[in-house]
Parts: C-alpha cells; structure tokens; sequence
C-alpha cells in the first residue's frame, strides 16, 4: 500500500512514534532528557517551536510548530540521533521504532487546547499518576517547577493562561466523549486534508545555494541556510565535496557563534 503524502506545511503538528513492537525505548529519567535535548537541538536547528509533549516508556508525542516546510526532515534527525543513542547504550542493532513517525496537521486552531489536554492527561490516562502536572515529562510538569527549555519558551499554553492555577484548573476535568470525539474527528480530518491548490512557486535546488566564487564564510552560512529548508547533512556534503562530519562540524560552529 503507498503511504499517504506527509503534510509538511507550516504550523501546528501533532507527531507521534513509538518503540518498535511497542518496546521501551526509553528506560530511565537520563534517556528521557537526552531525547529531550536532541529535541531542543534539532529544533534550534529547523526553527521548530515545540508547544507540548509528552515522554512515555515506549512511545512520544510532540505538539511542534514549524516555520518551513521541513518538518520530515527535523524529525529524521530527532529519531535517528536518539536511535544511534539508545542503541549505541544498550548495545543492540537494527531499528528502534515502528516505522515512519504519524504526523497530524492541525489545520484549524480551535482543536489546540483540546489536543493540548488530550496529551496532558495522557499520563493519568494510563494510571501513571492522578494529577496534571506530577508527571515529570509534559510542559506544564517543566512550567510548575520552571524548568521550560529554551525550544519550548514560546508555547501558547504561556500566552493562553495568566497564572498556573487558571492553567490547572483548566485541565482539572476529566476528557469528556465529546472531547475524544473532536480528537478522533481531527485526526480523521488531518489525514485527508490536502493542500489547496497555490501558485506556482519554484523550488530552490542545491545548486540555487551556492553559487561560484563564495568565500568560505558564505558557504557555511548557505550550508545551515540549505539544512534548515529541509536539505540533508549528507546531500549538502555530496554536492560540495564535503564529508558529513565536516558538515556537521560547521553547522555545531555556527550554532555556537549564534
């Protein structure tokens, strides 16, 4: 069966993934913040806004807004970097999870604080804790004991709420059928929603970035101008005559310069 088209426009997805034959791929606090931290690395990197998430044992969600069109290749990097982590720690081979992430585009805003919620109580949900906020990885757990990182100080859960009491007794009432019905009934809607036809817009090719006679200053700049847009580190490095590590190595450089 062919895959569906993934959705890359800009603004609001709904990204999922778990453990290959539903394992654990996350088995202690210290693998959960080491995702986290690829996470905030590639999102520094791709212009990723992260709004939520949530970390289980086996399975993630993220609540991420993109500025471009490069939301597949932000998260190949999340999950292969953690992937080459995690199995490089556990000393085991082969793939880490269950095929290709599912991603849901959040098309109309009006869904956002129901998804929000929805991922919120994910963990009560599953019988993990009782009480939003006592499970150590979503926001609001990282907003009550003000610890947000740098790639989610733009979240609208900040901007929607003037206090965390309103934040919690906004989500101090059970998910209601009507609500699940909205999640079921977005995802459905997500999944067949397509593009509206727009005007023609040419494609910037590799070639488009680098023109002759750029001074090496220029060059690394167009180098982390072409990865944000969705070009990846070993089709940069083909096309210049790079190795991959020496196109990471400038992309680290620049990140620190910046």
């Amino acid at each position: 069966m062919a895959r569906r088209p993934r959705v890359e426009n800009a603004g609001f997805h709904h990204i999922y993934n778990r453990g290959v034959e539903r394992r654990v791929v996350f088995s202690e606090p210290k693998d959960k913040e080491k995702f986290l931290d690829i996470v905030c690395e590639v999102s520094e990197h791709y212009d990723f806004i992260i709004h939520e998430y949530v970390i289980m044992d086996n399975h993630y969600h993220l609540l991420l807004e993109n500025q471009r069109e490069n939301l597949s290749a932000g998260m190949r990097q999340i999950n292969s970097t953690y992937a080459q982590y995690f199995n490089k720690k556990q000393k085991r081979v082969g793939h880490l999870w269950q095929g290709r992430f599912k991603s849901w585009y959040v098309f109309d805003e009006k869904y956002l604080f129901t998804l929000f919620k929805y991922l919120e109580l994910n963990p009560i949900e599953a019988n993990i804790t009782k009480k939003v906020g006592e499970f150590r990885y979503t926001v609001v757990h990282d907003i009550l004991h003000n610890r947000l990182r740098v790639c989610m100080r733009d979240s609208f859960v900040l901007k929607w709420f003037d206090s965390t009491s309103e934040l919690l007794k906004s989500l101090d009432i059970k998910m209601t059928e009507e609500e699940f019905e909205k999640i079921e009934q977005f995802q459905k809607e997500s999944t067949a929603y397509k593009r509206e036809p727009k005007k023609f817009i040419q494609k910037l090719e590799l070639k488009d970035y680098f023109k002759k006679d750029l001074s090496k200053t220029k060059r690394d700049i167009q180098i982390q101008k072409a990865t944000k847009d969705g070009f990846t580190q070993s089709e940069v490095a083909r096309f210049l005559g790079l190795s991959v590590s020496g196109v990471s190595r400038i992309l680290k450089k620049l990140r620190v310069k910046s």
